[in-house]
């Protein structure tokens, strides 16, 4: 195979990746090469040669009678070893499981990438209506009881400059008034808990708290959630019993109070 010069095989590399992160912002599990070529502003022909490319390494997989890609067993090896190197992953685990027991909903571990905060564990209790969330999507920091628990506890100058740019809204209850945001974040802090009700995804309530470290940063995020007509009448019950595990996790990763 011929060596393709260096500028070249960079910008390679950078639209093979933009492919990839398309498909953590699919609202559906396939895509076809028309979609991706609008979304990315690529040829069709480009994006066809992209795909093929990944398909060949196990990234990508095409469904034959719909000619609609999908992600490969690859990405998920992939995914689940940047998972695994993870520590607080490991260490949240247990309470994750005994969260979950006693409340008899499903308990959540996310942790912060800059700007955005995604989960990367879960346990489901075995009731036949409940949440379950999506491992490894970014979502922003203002939409839902994990983001606000993490930009509640960032810096006052991390604050300032998140909320001095345009916030959008996932769903219509999203607050994006960063006055309201801020009265928020305030609340959160002092109760040491978010909750939300349907403010990141229609339907559901969660409780979360976070997770700090030696520097007291947080770390990372715990929540329970749930369908939201039964979290109404359950976030009082249910944020000692978060509290109590954040605290314990939190101790055992260096924090003092």
């Amino acid at each position: 195979m011929t060596d393709l010069p260096q500028g070249q095989t960079i910008a390679t590399v950078e639209r093979a990746a933009d492919v990839l992160n398309a498909f953590t912002e699919l609202d559906g599990a396939t895509v076809g090469v028309t979609e991706l070529s609008e979304r990315l502003g690529l040829s069709k022909a480009v994006v066809h040669r992209i795909l093929t490319s990944l398909r060949v390494k196990g990234f990508i997989e095409l469904n034959e009678d719909s000619r609609r890609y999908s992600l490969g067993p690859a990405s998920l090896s992939l995914g689940l070893t940047y998972l695994q190197k993870i520590d607080v992953r490991d260490e949240a685990r247990s309470f994750l499981r005994d969260l979950s027991e006693r409340t008899n909903e499903t308990a959540t571990l996310s942790v912060r990438r800059g700007d955005v905060r995604m989960y990367v564990d879960q346990i489901t209790p075995p009731r036949e209506v409940k949440m379950i969330v999506q491992l490894g999507h970014p979502y922003p920091l203002h939409a839902g009881g994990s983001s606000k628990a993490f930009l509640a506890h960032l810096s006052d100058e991390f604050i300032d400059d998140y909320l001095s740019r345009p916030l959008e809204p996932l769903v219509p209850l999203t607050t994006t008034d960063p006055d309201l945001l801020r009265k928020d974040l305030a609340l959160v802090r002092s109760r040491g808990f978010a909750s939300s009700l349907g403010e990141r995804q229609e339907g559901a309530g969660s409780v979360a708290a976070p997770v700090f470290g030696l520097d007291s940063d947080p770390v990372a995020v715990i929540s329970v959630c749930g369908p939201v007509e039964r979290f109404r009448s359950e976030i009082d019950d249910i944020a000692p019993v978060l509290l109590e595990s954040t605290r314990k996790l939190s101790r055992r990763l260096g924090w003092e109070a």
